[in-house]
């Protein structure tokens, strides 16, 4: 049958309406099912489908229209692209027949299929690509489909080609695009762990903010830290954060190879468990009766070693992402590293303390008690005196006297470096006027104060006493070390900032030979400095003398100590 001119313009102009809502699907999905439906009313047929090629060339899926779920629910299997089928896929030219069961290449139809008789087979292709097919059986009205009907499909199929090609796309760009907002989460929170691991060296710390950062990332309700105690052989619970606290502190240590812990421990290799009550490594019940479902365990290594063990836990059912477990172990090395830097630097810390004390120790030995030993034999020699030669006696009494003086002001010194002081309720003005005061009977220095106490009168006391305590360390420094005859301190504000400057006219140093580490003087300016969002410059001059200015800002509220 022929079609008028009218018929064939409504037609394409049906067609061409159709086309432009293909090229606007841009869901590979609703799009598929779209194209079989409009080929079924452009064709007029009573069934369609639409299959379609994976990279493979092999039917990867399928979509039809016209029957109904139950009929498709009875059908024993979904296509399996034999038969005319096969033979579409395998070729760029249309099929169009009377009668299925009369082609040689039809395979037949698996049982309760609808019974089908006419069919039209159209291939979407673009260019040299084939991107599947469409499927039309038992034309309406007629015992067979028309060249007219095959026109209009093939028009059809090309506009197909395009939005499935652009669908395909679409959905690329969307792997894509979620693939690098997912590396994006990744680096950042690869530099949150960096800044947090590399901004302390208090290994609480570094715990705290590294499983804190863990949960986030994995979205997870509690998270706990083992460490590796000394005898390398036992696991202590040394930090959780948060839900169900109780559960997890029911059992706070595992040896090696005990439990998923102590597996972890032992393999160096995060473990994941789906199914906690189920899971015959995990042993704390109390954890599972808390609702938890799943857990990730993540080792904590430093240079290969082990330091510890990270652990995630969840009452969610959606399994742990496997792509985060791998981002969390790399963490764990990073984490196991300031953690072990963090350890090394509270050894560090002890030692020097161990080393102060010595040096201590062997002062008060070599100087304090040789002193009052010496003064010890010159009253001594006194006392055998005091009958046969009083005066010279007394001249020896003397001398033991001034010696004992001397004694007593190296003590003072001694004091004034050890002794811990606080401003109390004086003004900062005041404070370091009794530390110079207490200087200049110490060691007989000439001594002068600047400063105008009306520009202090808003220091908060934090940066008071950080600024006290600098001067404090200098004065020190200037008696133990610089034999200085003079030093001059100078207390002043700025628009921004309180500075103090202490300058004295001792022997000075080289600055690349002095000692920074933690619990020495000059670390000590810095550290106390740096705590109230401050600084220290120290300009040593050999045989001339030292000047160092220590400065904290001016704000309303400075940083705590």
């Amino acid at each position: 049958m022929l079609l008028t001119r009218q018929q064939l313009e409504e037609r394409l102009l049906a067609l061409h309406q159709a086309s432009l809502q293909l090229v606007e699907d841009i869901s590979l999905e609703s799009l598929l099912e779209r194209i079989a439906t409009v080929a079924c009313e452009q064709a007029q047929a009573r069934y369609a489908a639409l299959g379609v090629l994976g990279e493979d060339h092999q039917l990867k899926q399928f979509i039809s229209v016209g029957m109904t779920e139950d009929e498709i629910r009875r059908i024993p299997h979904p296509p399996m692209g034999l038969g005319l089928i096969k033979a579409l896929m395998n070729s760029p030219e249309s099929i169009r027949l009377p009668e299925i069961q009369h082609d040689s290449r039809s395979s037949g139809f698996p049982k309760n299929h609808p019974h089908m008789r006419s069919f039209l087979g159209i291939p979407i292709r673009l260019g040299e690509d084939q991107y599947g097919q469409i499927y039309l059986t038992e034309k309406l009205g007629l015992p067979e489909f028309t060249e007219e009907d095959e026109q209009i499909i093939q028009m059809l199929a090309a506009y197909a080609a395009v939005a499935i090609h652009n669908a395909q796309l679409y959905d690329e760009l969307k792997r894509r695009d979620q693939t690098l907002t997912r590396r994006n989460q990744d680096l950042a929170l690869l530099n949150n762990i960096a800044g947090a691991l590399t901004s302390s060296l208090k290994l609480d710390e570094i715990l705290h903010k590294t499983l804190t950062l863990v949960m986030e990332h994995l979205d997870v309700e509690a998270g706990e830290i083992f460490l590796l105690e000394e005898d390398r052989q036992t696991l202590r619970l040394v930090l959780h954060r948060g839900q169900a606290a109780e559960a997890f502190w029911t059992r706070n240590r595992f040896h090696v190879g005990e439990g998923l812990v102590g597996l972890v421990a032992q393999t160096g290799e995060a473990i994941l468990s789906h199914d906690l009550p189920t899971d015959s490594r995990y042993l704390r019940d109390a954890v599972v009766k808390a609702g938890f479902r799943q857990m990730a365990c993540f080792p904590l290594t430093s240079s290969g070693n082990l330091v510890g063990a990270l652990n995630a836990a969840t009452r969610s059912i959606k399994p742990i992402d496997e792509h985060a477990v791998q981002v969390i172990t790399a963490i764990g090395s990073w984490a196991g590293l300031a953690m072990e830097n963090a350890r090394l630097h509270d050894d560090a810390r002890r030692l020097a303390v161990l080393e102060e004390r010595d040096r201590i120790g062997m002062d008060l030995h070599d100087g304090i008690i040789q002193s009052i030993y010496g003064a010890g034999l010159v009253l001594e020699h006194a006392r055998l005196l005091i009958d046969q030669d009083p005066k010279k006696s007394a001249e020896r009494i003397q001398q033991a006297v001034d010696g004992l003086n001397n004694t007593i002001r190296d003590l003072r010194s001694y004091i004034l470096d050890l002794r811990p002081r606080q401003l109390g309720n004086e003004n900062l003005l005041t404070g370091l006027r009794r530390l110079l005061m207490e200087f200049r009977i110490n060691t007989l220095a000439e001594t002068s104060l600047t400063g105008n106490a009306e520009e202090f009168t808003d220091i908060s006391n934090t940066q008071a006493v950080a600024l006290f305590h600098i001067c404090q360390e200098a004065l020190a420094n200037a008696a133990k070390h610089a034999r200085a005859r003079r030093v001059a301190i100078h207390l002043w504000a700025s628009e921004d900032r309180y500075v103090l400057e202490i300058q004295d006219d001792g022997r000075g140093f080289d600055m690349s030979k002095m000692s920074m580490t933690l619990g020495h003087g000059l670390s000590n300016m810095f550290t106390r400095a740096h705590h109230v969002g401050g600084d220290v410059e120290i300009c040593p001059v050999l045989g001339e003398g030292t000047a160092i200015m220590a400065w904290v800002p001016r704000s309303p509220n400075p940083p705590p100590a």
